[in-house]
């Protein structure tokens, strides 16, 4: 069995086209067929359906293309061994995520990540969940990093993941207006005051417009931005409310510049998730960039 083959059954796996495998690997599209069909051949077994110029791997293939990625990994393990030395990854990886997340993960512990990994390069992408699996399914991004509702589907693999709590916050200046007291806040209270929030359908402002719904209840924000930071600032000058996981506003609880807003009856579960596409191979570099993001943890709520 011809390793290049190999190669070139992963990349038209993770692609689902020939047209695409062929721009990429820099061969012909004749020679990627060609390719294919020997590997067909030697295997005795049918990989890709053909129906109406669109490309899916079989069952079978999707057995074989686990076990070609192991191949692939265990050549490169061999080929470091051989000329006894340790690559330094290098390679540009591509992730999905929230831009609350972004911040939060790269403002403190960026800097050491590229100390270690300095041929890595790495582009962020912001967009809805919907938009982050989009791109994800389409092969142009590597990486989703969620904060939603929990996500498990067979489709992709789940690299980290964990509970993120969040509650309504407000500032001094409103707490000294009333809002503060042993009893909670009703939901249509709530809906009444000014807020500040990240940009509708969003992640967990979704998640929250939801649960309003339910309850046939709307907030129409006075300032929406996807800058959750900016908001936390605002919120603790007293320019209104908002709902924002702890870990955006953990600081400012510390210090007394921002306080959680008791609601009654307003449960809302969140999940921060790393994941990838299940037919996707794990590259060096993207292994490191797993292993930042999972090892990036902070604890997710405030005592």
């Amino acid at each position: 069995m011809d390793i290049k083959n190999l190669e070139t059954f992963i990349q038209v796996a993770e692609l689902s086209s020939f047209t695409k495998a062929a721009e990429k690997s820099g061969y012909s599209q004749s020679t990627v067929s060609f390719q294919i069909r020997q590997l067909e051949k030697s295997l005795g077994l049918l990989l890709f359906e053909r129906v109406n110029h669109t490309v899916s791997l079989t069952a079978k293939g999707r057995e074989v293309l686990a076990y070609a990625h192991e191949v692939r990994r265990l050549t490169q393990e061999l080929e470091k061994q051989l000329h006894k030395e340790q690559e330094q990854a290098s390679g540009h990886v591509r992730i999905a995520m929230a831009d609350s997340l972004c911040s939060w993960l790269l403002r403190d512990d960026f800097q050491n990540f590229r100390r270690c990994h300095p041929k890595i390069t790495v582009k962020i992408i912001s967009g809805s969940t919907e938009e982050m699996f989009r791109l994800l399914n389409q092969n142009e991004v590597d990486l989703v990093y969620t904060l939603d509702n929990h996500i498990y589907d067979r489709t992709y693999r789940i690299a980290s993941e964990e509970k993120v709590t969040a509650h309504f916050v407000a500032g001094a200046g409103y707490l000294a207006k009333g809002l503060e007291g042993t009893r909670p806040l009703s939901p249509r209270q709530l809906a009444g005051l000014p807020f500040l929030l990240t940009e509708k359908g969003m992640s967990y402002r979704r998640l929250m417009d939801e649960r309003l719904a339910a309850l046939s209840l709307e907030i129409r924000p006075i300032l929406e931005t996807g800058n959750a930071d900016l908001i936390c600032q605002l919120v603790a000058q007293g320019m209104g409310i908002s709902f924002l996981p702890d870990y955006v506003t953990r600081e400012a609880v510390k210090n007394g510049r921002v306080c959680y807003l008791p609601v009654e009856g307003f449960g809302i579960e969140i999940w921060r998730q790393l994941l990838y596409h299940h037919d996707k191979w794990v590259s060096p570099p993207m292994q490191a960039v797993i292993e930042y993001l999972g090892s990036n943890k902070r604890t997710a709520s405030v005592p």
